[in-house]
């Protein structure tokens, strides 16, 4: 993935804004995953809570370069 997006003349890498979508749609899945009691089963929680965001981010990376998308 080579690629950067212009924001206001300041070039910022893709895998950034890559990462803070990641963080977002991590933060939805620790509310949705609290919320249903997931946590109950789970010793530690930040843990769980970074290999989702890894995960996550991970799938992101896979989806944009298989299908081509540069931003």
């Amino acid at each position: 993935m080579i690629g950067e997006i212009s924001i206001g003349g300041v070039f910022v890498p893709t895998l950034l804004m890559l990462a803070f979508v990641a963080l977002l749609l991590t933060g939805f899945a620790v509310r949705m995953a609290s919320l249903f009691g997931f946590y109950r089963f789970v010793a530690y929680r930040a843990m769980v809570d970074l290999a989702m965001f890894v995960l996550i981010l991970g799938l992101l990376v896979w989806a944009f370069a298989r299908f081509g998308i540069r931003l």
